[in-house]
């Protein structure tokens, strides 16, 4: 599990304007349609064909649990790509993206100043371009940590330096311990 890729991920499911197919055939049906076979869909749940045109077919309904959220994992990535796209074009260009969290957060700075690590909720409107970089390296397949990354210097430019007009001698932003994240478009 991967706390910003999956928050990012469920600020998307957010914006749908209809739910995505909860019931096991009408999963497997969606994505037999989108990979426009059996055989694809089989490889990438790992069973087999024939198990696919029976779910297909409404013969099985209820699958074992690790089937169950691999299925729905896989038509949530994929579901409403148009209205997935428009969302984050509008966050990257206008309208950006909150962030929602409950962290330790610190920073280096020089000496005289309290940099120490403390524990903080913040909820913070980013600028469209660090929406943008944040949608831009998940698409990338970008890791957690480099998630994590471009968040930390985020909240450095807009909650603690508040977009150039104090703490400019701030030099790194630390953002540890996370107990709680959420995005918002």
């Amino acid at each position: 599990m991967t706390l910003f890729g999956d928050g990012l991920e469920a600020a998307m499911q957010k914006t749908f304007t209809r739910p995505a197919p909860k019931r096991a055939p009408a999963q497997m049906r969606y994505l037999v349609k989108q990979f426009k076979g059996t055989k694809p869909v089989a490889q990438m749940l790992q069973i087999s064909q024939r198990t696919v045109e029976r779910y297909v077919r409404g013969q099985i309904k209820k699958p074992r649990p690790d089937l169950a959220a691999r299925l729905e994992r896989e038509v949530k990535k994929r579901w409403q790509p148009q209205i997935r796209a428009k969302a984050r074009q509008q966050a990257a260009t206008t309208g950006g993206i909150v962030i929602d969290t409950r962290a330790r957060i610190g920073y280096t700075a020089p000496i005289g100043s309290t940099d120490e690590d403390r524990l903080r909720h913040l909820t913070v409107a980013l600028p469209p371009r660090y929406a943008a970089r944040l949608f831009e390296a998940q698409e990338q397949g970008a890791t957690d940590q480099h998630l994590k990354k471009i968040a930390a210097e985020a909240l450095k430019e807009v909650y603690f330096q508040d977009g150039g007009r104090r703490a400019g001698q701030l030099e790194e932003v630390r953002f540890t311990d996370i107990e709680h994240l959420e995005f918002d478009l």
